[in-house]
C-alpha cells in the first residue's frame, strides 16, 4: 500500500505540490507505472533532500529526480525503448568530475547518447569553480544538481564510468565499466580545475568515438 504524506514531508513540500508532482508523473508514465510506485519515488526524492538550503526549489527537484529514476527504470525493464547508448558517470559528490563529464558528453554527442550522472555521497550543490570552468566553454550548468546513485541508473546504462567512488557502484553483467583516475575538483581554484576539465574533454571525445557510429 502507498503511504500517506507524513508531517516531515509536509514541512518540505505542501500536500498540494506533492499531489501535483505525482499526478504529472502519473500522466507521463501512464501504462508503465502505477500511482503508488510514482508516489514512493517522490517520497524517496524528498528523503534525499531533507531540506535546508534548497526548499524553495524542492518541487522541481523532486519532480526531476523522480522522473529521471522512473525513466531509467522504464529503460531497465524494457518498458521504454533505448533510442541511444546510455552512459552513466559516477563520482563521490556528483558536484565536479561526473557533472563535467556528463555536460561534455551531452555537448559533443548532440542527442546521440543518453547521459546521466550521480554520486555515492552527493553534495548539496555543484562546485562553483566547476560551473565557472564549464562556462568558459560556453556550457551552462546552472540547472545541474547533485543526484544520488540509484540502482535504476546503473541498470539502465550501457556504459558506467566511475571516478573515485570505490565499490559504491553495483556490477551488472553485460555493461561496460571503466574507472577514470582524475583529481577531485573539490577545494580547488578555477586555475586548478581547468586541467581536470580539459582531460575530461579529451577522454569524452575518445569515449564518444567508441560508442557512436558516424
Amino acid at each position: 500500500m502507498g503511504r500517506m504524506m507524513d508531517e516531515g514531508h509536509t514541512s518540505l513540500l505542501s500536500k498540494a505540490d506533492f499531489e501535483r508532482t505525482v499526478s504529472a508523473l502519473a500522466r507521463e508514465f501512464a501504462g508503465m507505472f502505477g500511482r503508488e510506485t510514482i508516489a514512493r519515488f517522490v517520497h524517496e526524492a524528498l528523503d534525499r533532500w531533507p531540506g535546508a538550503t534548497i526548499t524553495d526549489h524542492l518541487p522541481l527537484l523532486a519532480h526531476r529526480f523522480s522522473r529521471d529514476r522512473l525513466r531509467a527504470l522504464g529503460v531497465a525493464e524494457g518498458k521504454i525503448t533505448r533510442d541511444h547508448a546510455e552512459v552513466l558517470f559516477v563520482c563521490v559528490h556528483n558536484a565536479g568530475r561526473s557533472q563535467m563529464a556528463a555536460a561534455l558528453l551531452e555537448h559533443h554527442a548532440k542527442g546521440r547518447v543518453t547521459v546521466r550522472s550521480a554520486g555515492s555521497t552527493p553534495a548539496e550543490e555543484i562546485n562553483p569553480a566547476v560551473i565557472e570552468a564549464m562556462e568558459e566553454l560556453g556550457l551552462d550548468m546552472s540547472k545541474a544538481y547533485p543526484k544520488p546513485l540509484t540502482d535504476e541508473f546503473v541498470r539502465a546504462s550501457d556504459v558506467v564510468i566511475t571516478m573515485g567512488c570505490g565499490d559504491a557502484c553495483p556490477i551488472y553483467p553485460g555493461k561496460r565499466y571503466e574507472d577514470w583516475e582524475l583529481d577531485d575538483p573539490a577545494g580547488k581554484t578555477l586555475e586548478q580545475v581547468r586541467p581536470i576539465r580539459d582531460e575530461l574533454n579529451a577522454r569524452i571525445r575518445q569515449l564518444l568515438a567508441g560508442i557512436v557510429e558516424g
